[in-house]
């Protein structure tokens, strides 16, 4: 049980990390036009961003995305197997069980990784800043030195409230219904669960839904995370009911889905990408451990 469950977390951390690095431009993209272009068409805005940073602007804060995913998505996904596991020994497991294990997942998820995302936001929005905002982070290392000795170390968390509920919502959306989405698809329309074709369809599914419910706590938390405080000291967004009624009253009730494109891109994108890692790690090291057993 053990060695299964190690197996579970590595697979689900080494297939968040190679996913992240498929998606991460798309992340980078997403914040940017979530914090800074309103009113501006999607491929405007990749165009401009291009022309203006360059291409390789794009993979700002790769190494705190990396980071991220060793905490969020090996506590994440593995988390919830063990919950969705232990939880199987006294009930069958369906939908309302799935969604429990989900919450559960996300909410640890979120408080476990949370310095690694606000140390990404900022390093992805870095670039757009007028030149005297920027903090011009060297790297993940000098993030985190810079945020403890510059703000204490509860600047870590300054956005967590959104993003536990994202995360939250997240396994549910994401990972507890990629679960039924495979059941789903193996059983009414004959793709096998366990085989690549299963886990794309499913990823596909849950990655939209996952997209649509998670944007505003995305915008919320964005903000959050990147936010100053004014002269008299007082920060901007000081809860999640507070920021999302400042964006609908500066923006629109859409301005809190600002940036949906190239989010729905990373959501989507990393959901099919992790969970096509994730099989093909876990395929492989069966395969091994068989070959093993013959030997």
């Amino acid at each position: 049980m053990t060695d299964s469950r190690t197996v579970n977390f590595v697979t689900a951390g080494l297939g968040g990390i190679g996913g992240w690095w498929c998606v991460h431009p798309f992340n980078t993209l997403a914040v940017r036009m979530n914090l800074n272009g309103k009113g501006q068409a999607f491929p405007a805005f990749v165009k401009n961003e291009v022309k203006t940073k360059g291409f390789k602007s794009l993979y700002d804060g790769i190494s705190a995305g990396t980071v991220r995913q060793i905490f969020y998505a090996t506590s994440r996904f593995g988390l919830f197997e063990v919950f969705r596991d232990e939880m199987s020994k006294y009930r069958e497991i369906g939908p309302m069980e799935r969604i429990a294990c989900g919450l559960g997942s996300g909410a640890c998820a979120a408080l476990i990784s949370c310095p690694a995302e606000v140390s990404l936001v900022r390093m992805a929005n870095d670039s757009s800043l007028p030149v005297d905002q920027q903090r011009k982070y060297k790297g993940v290392a000098d993030a985190a030195v810079r945020i403890v000795r510059e703000e204490g170390v509860a600047a870590f968390w300054r956005g967590s409230a959104p993003f536990v509920n994202r995360a939250m919502l997240v396994g549910v959306t994401q990972v507890g219904t990629l679960d039924q989405f495979k059941d789903t698809y193996d059983k009414k329309f004959g793709i096998k669960k366990g085989t690549i074709p299963n886990v794309f369809a499913a990823a596909m599914s849950s990655g939209f839904l996952y997209s649509c419910i998670t944007m505003p706590f995305e915008s919320a938390k964005n903000r959050m995370a990147t936010q100053r405080p004014d002269a008299n000291g007082v920060l901007p967004y000081r809860s999640i009911i507070q920021t999302f009624k400042s964006v609908a009253a500066a923006e629109g009730v859409l301005g809190l889905w600002s940036g949906f494109l190239p989010y729905y891109g990373r959501c989507g994108g990393h959901t099919v990408t992790m969970f096509i890692f994730v099989e093909l790690l876990r395929d492989a090291y069966t395969a091994k451990q068989a070959a093993k057993s013959i030997a």
